[in-house]
């Protein structure tokens, strides 16, 4: 269902779970579905011992992925013209994570999104923006 301008206003949230529980084998997929094999990622001796995180944790990337999946969700396939992301702290296997879209402006047939991705504990884990092209 499309987004429609005269049903939107500034201020408007929209709030998805974009994932439940993340396991260590949905990072390790996406580290081959990426290529990037950082061991930070993937091996939790490296991680723990050489590194000295407490776990492996998720890819930056993976966590603006998931964010992107409630964007699609929300605004539609092909619609986004716009969409970037700053990482503000670590995403853990065994988290979950919700993210919230807010309306910043609604104009010439565009919506802004303010973007909030946040763990279980209320930690925001990305902040964004994105633009998408809206129904009149």
């Amino acid at each position: 269902m499309a987004l429609h301008a005269s049903r939107l206003k500034v201020g408007d949230t929209h709030r998805e779970r974009v994932v439940e529980n993340l396991t260590r084998t949905q990072i390790v997929q996406y580290a081959g579905a990426s290529g990037d094999y950082n061991p930070i990622h993937t091996d939790a001796t490296y991680t723990t011992e050489v590194a000295g995180y407490p776990s492996v944790f998720a890819h930056g990337m993976l966590t603006m992925g998931l964010t992107g999946k409630m964007l699609t969700n929300y605004v539609g396939d092909g619609r986004l013209t716009n969409f970037g992301v700053r990482f503000t702290n670590q995403v853990w296997p065994g988290d979950s994570l919700d993210t919230t879209a807010t309306v910043t402006a609604i104009h010439d047939g565009l919506v802004e999104l303010e973007l909030v991705t946040t763990n279980q504990d209320g930690k925001e884990v990305v902040r964004g923006t994105a633009t998408a092209r809206i129904d009149p």
